[in-house]
């Protein structure tokens, strides 16, 4: 008990000096000189009078504390250069990346088609699963057609040209009273290792 009370006495409370303003202003850096200026803003108030609106990058400004007395915008917005490529959102585009480029990914949707036809059923992940389907629904509906230069398109996309005349020879037997849906998707188990989705593609 002495003992706290003696820590008790020979404690001091230090004060503070409080916060000012204007030392927040002359500490921090001095900003660029904006390159383009726009007037600021007006807004007419009930009284007749003009007020000048300060500038917000989102849903608060930037530097609140000195964008009060600027006439312009362009140096309340915070600018990133770190040579890094900006791309607008992809709004209604429904066709699938795959996480290659045009041209591979082209020849990963041939092969797969190819293969598909060939065996009648593989296994691949979800996201080529969905997206090699229509390519392999539009070739056999190439082939029920049956001309010469529906059978033309289907060589130019499918790899082997047996696999071509055979489609061409056995889809009217198989689907000849089905319009659309000639495959079916089957999910199964993760694969073993970066546990992406995978999925049975088969013919009907």
């Amino acid at each position: 008990m002495a003992m706290a009370a003696s820590y008790s006495s020979s404690s001091t409370v230090v004060s503070l000096p409080p916060f000012s303003m204007a030392s927040l202003r002359s500490a921090l850096p001095p900003l660029p000189a904006a390159r383009v200026h726009f007037s600021s803003p007006k807004l007419r108030t009930g009284g007749g009078g003009i007020k000048a609106l300060r500038s917000f990058s989102g849903l608060a400004p930037v530097a609140p504390f000195l964008s009060s007395d600027s006439t312009g915008y362009e140096q309340n917005f915070l600018s990133i250069n770190n040579g890094s490529k900006f791309y607008a959102m992809r709004h209604g585009r429904r066709v699938p990346k795959l996480n290659r480029p045009p041209d591979q990914r082209k020849a990963l949707l041939r092969g797969l088609t190819t293969q598909l036809l060939k065996h009648g059923r593989i296994k691949t992940t979800r996201a080529r699963a969905s997206a090699v389907r229509k390519y392999v629904d539009k070739m056999i509906t190439l082939a029920k057609d049956g001309s010469l230069h529906k059978r033309r398109q289907a060589l130019g996309f499918i790899y082997e040209k047996q696999i071509v005349h055979a489609l061409f020879a056995e889809v009217e037997d198989r689907y000849g009273e089905r319009n659309g849906g000639y495959t079916r998707i089957i999910r199964t188990l993760p694969r073993r290792g970066d546990n992406a989705p995978m999925a049975y593609i088969e013919l009907v």
